[in-house]
């Protein structure tokens, strides 16, 4: 008699990711109970806008599930697998490869948002094997094939009130257009990013500059003109729905500059003599820039720093950026940030959102500065830390100086789509679990827990990017 093997399921625990505590564990429970259906509110992600604008079925799950993820990416290609045979083969083979090394994720952050996918987005229930992956995979296929799994039904499957994507300056949006007219209601915002035509060394920055002028409707041949697109895009991205700027910066240097330096460095630029030295001193003096539009225009202002980028070279080369090779530097806020702060940190039209991939900065500086300027807020725990344990020392190291009403709530960060309702669950549970470890040692009581944890699920979002 052939004996046939049930398939191992594995399902996810009700109280995953609670302290083992009695006490604190049905705190954190009751707490996550009053927030786990509350909308979603995502104001900083990489959404592509043309998924929901065409509204097509996806194609299959390794395009949706795995390449576009570089938390997937970079731990597959760290364990010796090629970027290659994940981005250009078979997408069968590819979710094969991928289930095959499913365990690198056990204990990650990516392999609790990977369950979650699985099991509550796709009702799998096997765990993801080499063995069972062709089964996962037709499974997959053939939900994506339904209507329920389009990409609008997905979002309004998932709660989500309102997405934020980011764009570069020069994006004309036509996909945020083509979204807003075609009478679906769902919320879909884009986000002012102008990273591109900050950086002036850069071999393409004269490619970048053209495209600007060109939605802007003018050659951009000196400093002011250049200043004046800059503010028109603007305008421009707030009447299609925009709340926010963001800026990735390798360090948050900022400073004026007179405007015959700005002048100078700019005509550097244009004739392709700008030295990394000059595009820290432009970068510096744009981010001061930036903050003076925000008191004109009101959009919310984001700081991304401490990220090398592309720090693979021969992997960016080939497979251009967002494929994992970006590092973490260490990071100094308090001198690169004073200039900025003492011109616009007091006014109370300002918001600047400061993220950091430097944990230490949390309680030396980061906290600090939010616990004393009214402009700053804290943004979540980013890319390498937004997990268990990095969602945790954050709160643990910011509460106490800047409480939890100066920092952003939670963004997702993604480009990963199916993942959003992953990540903002995680971030739930962390949440409520800290507030019932206070709870339990009566820092706090309960009707305030009860109001923080709506508040770091819901309103401080809502709040901060003036949604």
């Amino acid at each position: 008699m052939t004996t046939i093997a049930r398939p191992v399921t594995r399902p996810l625990h009700e109280d995953r990711f609670f302290d083992p505590d009695p006490a604190i564990r049905r705190g954190a429970r009751a707490l996550y109970e009053e927030t786990c259906r509350l909308p979603i509110i995502a104001p900083h992600g990489h959404i592509d806008p043309q998924i929901l604008a065409e509204n097509a079925p996806f194609p299959e799950p390794t395009s949706l599930i795995v390449q576009p993820d570089h938390y997937i990416l970079r731990l597959l290609y760290a364990r010796g697998i090629p970027l290659e045979r994940l981005l250009e083969g078979d997408p069968r083979k590819v979710w094969q490869l991928f289930a095959e090394h499913y365990f690198l994720f056990h204990g990650t952050p990516t392999g609790a948002w990977l369950d979650h996918e699985l099991h509550e987005v796709f009702g799998i229930a096997e765990r993801l094997t080499g063995e069972t992956a062709g089964r996962t995979y037709d499974a997959i296929v053939e939900k994506l094939a339904s209507p329920e799994f389009r990409p609008r039904a997905l979002f309004e499957r998932f709660n989500i009130e309102v997405l934020a994507t980011t764009d570069q300056a020069s994006d004309p949006l036509d996909h945020h257009r083509a979204i807003r007219e075609s009478g679906w209601q769902g919320k879909v915002i884009p986000c002012f990013r102008p990273d591109a035509v900050f950086k002036i060394a850069a071999r393409d920055w004269p490619v970048q500059l053209d495209a600007l002028g060109r939605e802007h409707g003018a050659p951009l041949v000196d400093y002011g003109e250049f200043v004046h697109a800059l503010e028109d895009r603007r305008l421009f991205f707030k009447r299609m729905g925009a709340t926010a700027t963001d800026h990735a910066v390798l360090e948050p240097y900022t400073g004026w500059l007179s405007p015959d330096d700005a002048e100078v460095l700019f005509q550097q630029a244009r004739q392709g003599e700008a030295s990394r030295a000059d595009e820290r001193r432009f970068e510096g003096h744009l981010l001061m820039e930036m903050a003076r539009m925000s008191l004109e225009d009101g959009l919310v202002m984001q700081l991304h720093p401490g990220a090398f980028r592309n720090h693979n070279q021969s992997l960016f080369e080939r497979f251009g950026p967002d494929r994992g090779g970006d590092i973490p530097v260490a990071t100094e806020f308090t001198r690169n940030l004073r200039p900025l702060l003492n011109a616009y940190g007091n006014d109370p039209r300002f918001t600047l959102v400061l993220f950091t991939l430097d944990e230490s900065t949390y309680s030396r500086e980061l906290a600090p500065l939010a616990g004393h300027y009214p402009a700053v807020r804290l943004g979540p725990p980013w890319w390498f830390h937004d997990s268990l344990e990095g969602m945790r020392r954050f709160r643990e190291r910011t509460t106490e100086t800047a409480s939890i009403y100066k920092t952003a709530g939670f963004n997702d960060d993604t480009r990963a789509f199916c993942s959003i309702p992953a990540r903002h669950d995680l971030a739930r549970r962390v949440d409520a679990n800290f507030l019932a470890g206070l709870v339990a040692r009566h820092v706090l009581d309960v009707s305030d827990a009860r109001r923080m944890a709506r508040a770091l699920a819901y309103d401080l979002a809502k709040e901060t990017y003036k949604l």
